[in-house]
């Protein structure tokens, strides 16, 4: 992908969301925002400037499909990174591509090539 994309990161490992961060990075995308619990990621994904979001399932032990709804409502794209399988997911989101941790920069890069494949850059 020639593009280079704003991504909201909704993880709540810091290590995690660090390596997401550097990934990105790496692949000529940037952060946009980053949150570590519903609240925060609720609040970056009505208000953001962002073309993609990551999203970690369960965050502090709440699932994150409160966020994939608000992200889903401004029609923005995104994915999931977890260490869950989709079966935790609410039917709706299960269509949504998932990352399997550790994600590795090929399956991100690939992943995200997917998402914006026939868009216009």
């Amino acid at each position: 992908m020639n593009r280079s994309l704003a991504v909201l990161l909704v993880e709540d490992e810091v290590l995690i969301r660090m390596a997401l961060s550097d990934m990105l990075e790496e692949l000529g995308h940037r952060v946009a925002g980053e949150a570590g619990d519903i609240e925060s990621g609720s609040s970056f994904a009505m208000t953001a400037d962002y073309d993609l979001a990551i999203l970690d399932i369960n965050l502090h032990g709440r699932y994150v499909d409160p966020v994939a709804d608000l992200i889903a409502l401004r029609r923005k794209p995104f994915m999931f990174a977890s260490g869950y399988g989709p079966e935790v997911l609410p039917s709706l989101l299960r269509a949504r591509p998932l990352l399997r941790k550790p994600v590795s920069l090929d399956e991100l890069r690939v992943t995200i090539d997917k998402l914006f494949e026939g868009l216009p850059a």
